[in-house]
């Protein structure tokens, strides 16, 4: 019965990445995630809607458009098998709970603003202030169904405790340096506070530490490198999300962990 979980998981993430590469592409330019229907950007064929298979279509069609064959970029199955991933990882670890759902949506998102920010070193308002009402709706709900599948009105309060400690924390940043970080930051870091807060005040300790640590070990291997300059622009978003799923996945213990190194 678990793996006929994971692979229905996995097909709908598919399908989901599926749809985040749609976002990825048209979002930065300003389009709509609707409408045209898909087509190849060199002939302008639609799209056939068996062609939109996730990942089989791809292979099938040998990484290239039906009609023209232009190439297609190996970046939308990878897209697609790294969301299926991440929401069978996100099972595997919070099982069927509030957890889950507020997580796969995250890692879903999460994708798609990591991939936008590496290309144009923007996260979108139109994809980071939805966030906050989903979230929100995912823990109220959470709050309401109770510890049975959900949590407790006092992790909602945590949660959204940590969502304004988080952004005003950047926001401060932000005011400091403004040449390290960008608006969009600080509007993310009060989605990713108010997930991690709902785990714990340690989650949220070592979610926002974590990402500056990763930050700051990329910078400085692309200035040893020579790939990179004083001054030069770094996407900082991808780091924020990836330092929150650790908070997610391994938040706990590596807080108990520093609490023991200190003599707590």
């Amino acid at each position: 019965m678990t793996w006929l979980i994971y692979t229905a998981l996995a097909v709908f993430g598919a399908a989901i990445g599926s749809f985040l590469n749609v976002v990825i592409h048209r979002v930065p330019n300003g389009e709509s995630v609707v409408s045209p229907p898909s087509a190849c950007p060199q002939c302008g064929g639609q799209i056939r809607p068996w062609h939109n298979i996730p990942v089989v279509s791809w292979l099938v069609l040998g990484g290239k458009c039906r009609d023209c064959r232009a190439p297609i970029s190996v970046r939308y199955p990878l897209i697609e098998v790294a969301n299926a991933l991440l929401w069978v990882g996100a099972f595997h670890h919070f099982g069927w709970s509030v957890e889950f759902v507020l997580f796969a949506y995250l890692a879903s998102v999460g994708l798609a603003l990591t991939m936008i920010d590496i290309a144009v070193h923007r996260l979108p308002n139109v994809i980071v202030f939805p966030s906050y009402a989903v979230v929100a709706a995912i823990l109220t709900a959470g709050a309401l169904v109770g510890e049975d599948w959900g949590g407790t009105w006092s992790q909602l309060g945590r949660a959204a405790l940590a969502g304004v400690v988080l952004y005003v924390f950047y926001f401060l940043l932000l005011i400091i340096y403004p040449k390290g970080m960008g608006f969009g930051d600080v509007k993310l870091a009060g989605v990713l506070g108010a997930a991690l807060g709902w785990l714990s005040w340690g989650t949220v300790l070592v979610g926002g530490f974590a990402a500056f640590l990763l930050g700051g070990v990329l910078s400085i291997l692309l200035l040893a490198t020579g790939k990179a300059k004083r001054g030069t622009g770094i996407p900082f978003g991808p780091w924020m999300i990836l330092g929150a799923a650790i908070g997610a996945v391994w938040g706990p213990e590596l807080f108990d962990q520093y609490l023991l190194l200190v003599g707590f």
